[in-house]
């Protein structure tokens, strides 16, 4: 399980950031009220929210990332955010904020979620972690099988 910053750490070892699926390549809204859009409702922990909602954190664009490798969650919807802001790298407009995969015989769990304490205090919060957790011990079942990008 990774949890937010764990996409900048140990940038100098290239199959860390495989098996994560991808390193963190910038912040440029910094901490800001983030248009979320829950990509797959029935994956433990994301049935806590609406598919679409509000929340106020720090959300990370993430470098080698792709679709063909994870489950996206959760999203931020592109639509929604300042695309030309000083530091958007992604060209593609895909923002994956919370991804699940299998990973040789393991479970593998990004959240980019949680850099503000507030988030960590939400009752929905702390019941989706409980369920990722029990997901990535192998307790419950979860699809990890990759799909594109939802077309709106």
């Amino acid at each position: 399980i990774g949890i937010h910053s764990a996409a900048i750490t140990f940038t100098g070892w290239p199959e860390y950031g495989q098996m994560l699926g991808g390193y963190f390549d910038g912040h440029p809204w910094g901490q800001f009220d983030a248009p979320l859009v829950v990509e797959d409702a029935k994956f433990p922990g994301m049935n806590n929210f609406p598919m679409a909602f509000m929340l106020f954190d720090e959300i990370y664009q993430i470098k080698d990332f792709s679709r063909q490798n994870v489950r996206v969650l959760l999203s931020l919807d592109a639509d929604k955010i300042d695309l030309s802001r000083k530091g958007v790298k992604r060209t593609d407009k895909d923002f994956a904020v919370v991804w699940a995969r299998n990973y040789g015989n393991g479970r593998v769990l990004y959240n980019g979620l949680g850099h503000v304490q507030a988030v960590w205090e939400r009752p929905d919060f702390q019941k989706m972690w409980l369920e990722m957790v029990q997901w990535s011990m192998g307790l419950i079942p979860g699809d990890t099988t990759p799909q594109s990008k939802p077309q709106k």
